[in-house]
């Protein structure tokens, strides 16, 4: 008996233990029902027998054994469908390989105590049907996967909403507080540092939904209009050098620049950027924030001296879940208090702009990011 006639004379018996496997997960698997527990396990084994009966190519059998059988669609497999379901369900990604690893034991336990000896047939059988499973598992784990992280970005971006809120409450009653006039020590210097944390936890809040638009597809908006550079870089840099009074910055303008931006978008993105460099500046030394044009493009320079970025922390440098060395500078803990995802920001504005930002660091020349922002859409 060939693998596929077993599957398909005896998919009930199949279906039955890949049913009492999955019931045993705990405690997603308490409360669901038997169609729940059979989910597309179904039409899995269907695929697997078409394709057990499907002649295929050296390379198309190389690729599925990897997992990565060519999609010529875009309708969704049932082990994508499968993947994204036991996500739903509370399933760990442990729990649904261990489905498969279920699934596949009992297949083959199954046929090999009908079947006896195997033969020629029977073996490239078994390895055709181990290609499928694997295929059919690299599907639900990348739609798990997907699933689980667009859930977590759901959930800090309605967190992120819903904070929002209370914290203006915070923020806007105790500046009243202190505008009154009528404060007197110590309860002045408090109120003033709750404004001063309740400003830092908005500004956290604002990073989050934005990370989170972006992250859900939606990207940053920016909403344009006619604006000079040179000002809005005079009104940024004004603002750090009050929060970084131990620092020195300076604007070298060489030529005025005039075009359509989103005002303040480019400034959250400025402030980010040129707030990194005098957190990661040594005491005493000088950003140099350079102003010029270059094409249809106006260029700004952010220079710094200081610890020189490694070459291989350049790449995904921009990337806020690129996992971080016991000796990196820990953003979090400096003046701005921030997540760890301003330059994150920085980049998805600048996209947004249809620009981009280039980095370079080096012992000798210190670190400088330069910023190319078209001049029009």
């Amino acid at each position: 008996m060939r693998l596929y006639e077993f599957i398909r004379d005896y998919r009930e018996e199949i279906m039955s233990e890949w049913e009492s496997f999955a019931g045993t997960v705990s405690p997603a698997g308490d409360t669901m029902d038997v169609e729940a527990l059979r989910d597309h396990a179904d039409e899995m084994l269907t695929v697997i027998v078409a394709d057990l009966m499907t002649a295929q190519s050296e390379h198309e059998q190389a690729e599925k054994s990897k997992g990565r059988a060519q999609d010529t669609d875009k309708v969704a497999t049932a082990a994508e469908e499968h993947g994204a379901a036991r996500a739903e369900s509370g399933f760990t990604i442990e729990e649904m390989v261990a489905e498969y690893r279920a699934l596949r034991a009992s297949v083959l336990s199954l046929w090999t105590k009908r079947v006896g000896t195997l033969g020629t047939d029977h073996i490239e059988d078994l390895m055709r049907f181990n290609e499928a499973i694997d295929q059919s598992l690299a599907e639900s784990v990348t739609e798990f996967n997907e699933h689980v992280q667009e859930s977590k970005e759901m959930f800090v971006a309605m967190l992120g909403h819903d904070l929002r809120t209370p914290l203006g409450a915070i923020f806007t009653s105790a500046k009243f507080m202190m505008e009154t006039g009528e404060l007197k020590e110590p309860h002045l210097t408090l109120t003033a540092r709750i404004v001063s944390s309740a400003t830092r936890t908005l500004s956290m809040v604002g990073d989050l939904l934005d990370f989170t638009r972006s992250r859900l597809g939606g990207g940053i908006p920016v909403v344009r209009e006619e604006l000079s550079l040179s000002e809005l870089l005079e009104e940024v840099v004004d603002e750090i050098s009050a929060a970084h009074p131990d620092r020195s910055f300076r604007v070298d303008t060489r030529q005025e620049q005039i075009g359509e931006w989103d005002g303040p978008r480019l400034s959250q993105a400025l402030d980010n950027l040129i707030g990194n460099a005098g957190e990661h500046a040594p005491d005493g030394t000088t950003i140099v924030i350079g102003l010029d044009g270059e094409g249809d493009d106006a260029v700004i320079t952010i220079h710094n001296t200081g610890p020189v970025i490694p070459g291989d922390r350049l790449d995904g440098l921009f990337n806020p879940l690129k996992a971080r060395r016991a000796g990196d500078a820990n953003p979090s803990g400096g003046p701005t208090g921030n997540l760890g995802l301003g330059l994150y920001i920085a980049e998805r504005i600048v996209h947004a702009h249809d620009g981009r930002i280039d980095v370079e660091s080096s012992e000798m020349e210190g670190t400088t990011f330069t910023v190319h922002l078209p001049r029009r859409e």
